[in-house]
């Protein structure tokens, strides 16, 4: 009886292992799944961070057209502001000025600041050089104003730099100044 029971048992504990080795090989695919999953949610959540970038540089692109184009308007309220010779329009205008330029500063625009600065390629753009008593390319007149946005240039200020005048040239300056006075 006890051999009958033998091969019973050999089946039942093969029958045991088989089902063990499926259960393994089961659980291995488990854990592959489970890494894929893993790996996939990581990856989605890095596309969408990319997405939302992607959308936040074309926001801010789109932006700075606008606000290129509105710097057009700003120009003109300032050279209007120069002419007016009204003080109580004068008021009126330069407090629209104040409150647009305001609004596009709350957009992250900043003036750029060049009177009296070195020149500095990437904000200024040289319309003229004059002979001057200043330090070599210190910016001496600001034709048109720079401004940044976001930290990019979007339109960078045009000025008139110093141009160091030879100690011999302004002296030959001064004194022919001083003939043609005499005359």
């Amino acid at each position: 009886m006890a051999q009958t029971n033998q091969p019973k048992k050999n089946m039942q504990k093969d029958k045991i292992d088989a089902l063990k080795k499926k259960l393994d090989d089961k659980e291995i695919k488990l854990e592959e799944y489970k890494k894929n999953l893993i790996r996939l949610q990581a990856d989605f959540e890095n596309y969408i961070k990319r997405a939302n970038k992607e959308k936040n540089e074309i926001i801010k692109l789109a932006n700075g057209n606008l606000i290129r184009e509105l710097l057009i308007i700003l120009d003109d309220f300032e050279m209007a502001i120069q002419k007016i010779e009204d003080e109580k329009n004068k008021e009126g205008l330069m407090l629209l000025h104040k409150n647009f330029f305001k609004i596009l500063e709350n957009q992250g625009l900043k003036q750029i600041e060049s009177l009296g600065k070195k020149l500095n390629p990437y904000l200024h753009e040289v319309i003229k050089s004059v002979n001057s008593d200043k330090e070599e390319n210190e910016i001496i007149e600001e034709i048109q104003k720079g401004y940044v946005l976001h930290n990019g240039v979007l339109r960078p200020s045009k000025v008139i730099i110093s141009k160091k005048t030879p100690k011999k040239e302004v002296v030959q300056e001064v004194q022919s100044s001083e003939v043609n006075q005499n005359e």
